[in-house]
């Protein structure tokens, strides 16, 4: 099967998911089911990956091949991540996934795949009650955030509602790689470790990228 192929069949069924996403709905709607990641803050990334995984098991296996410690979201034919973008912001740039982990699932499939959700995004007001309701449910503040408070640092808003617009289907090839180099590549973790090399796309230049979307 095409990578067009496998694209259009997954997008025939993620047509089927919610188009509107509520912040409180979908965080208790992954907590109910046990999902780890219904504490993250950017949940919106974490609930388009529990909808492919709900809507997409039996078509795609989930997860997808590992490099290292790093593994791909699920596999069809080539490995595949699932992300989410709000496109009401100013940068177009999304950070994929690990440089080195992409490069071989390329040398082994021949490329890897990028289904990209793309919504207008509602942000948190001045109170933050979303935030906060977050916290509560979580059972308080974490470590970090009690830690980033000390440090006076500032809090950016919470997003608290995602309307779905778009999935885009995107193949990462050698040729990607080469035109978008990588971020992060020379910088180094708190310990002085190197930190891993991330695969960075320009979404407004992903013309020869894109092969297939579908609207909402």
């Amino acid at each position: 099967m095409t990578f067009l192929k496998t694209a259009k069949h997954v997008g025939k069924e993620l047509r089927k998911i919610p188009k509107m996403w509520d912040g409180r709905k979908s965080i208790l709607e992954m907590k109910d089911a046990n999902y780890p990641h219904w504490k993250q803050m950017e949940w919106i990334g974490f609930y388009f990956q529990f909808l492919c995984e709900k809507y997409l098991s039996g078509f795609v296996e989930i997860p997808g091949p590992k490099y290292g410690n790093v593994r791909f979201d699920g596999f069809k034919n080539v490995p595949w991540d699932f992300k989410a973008h709000a496109m009401n912001t100013s940068s177009h740039q999304i950070i994929v996934n690990d440089s080195e982990a992409t490069a071989n699932g390329i040398k082994d499939y021949g490329a890897v795949g990028l289904i990209l959700a793309i919504g207008k995004v509602l942000y948190n007001d001045e109170d933050r009650t979303f935030q906060k309701w977050h916290e509560a449910l979580k059972g308080g503040k974490s470590k970090y955030v009690i830690e980033r408070i000390k440090r006076g640092a500032w809090s950016r808003l919470r997003k608290v509602s995602f309307e779905l617009q778009q999935i885009s289907f995107i193949r990462i090839t050698d040729d990607t790689l080469v035109k978008y180099g990588s971020f992060q590549e020379d910088f180094r973790n708190a310990d002085g470790s190197p930190r891993r090399a991330k695969v960075l796309l320009d979404l407004e230049a992903i013309d020869d990228e894109l092969e297939y979307f579908i609207e909402f």
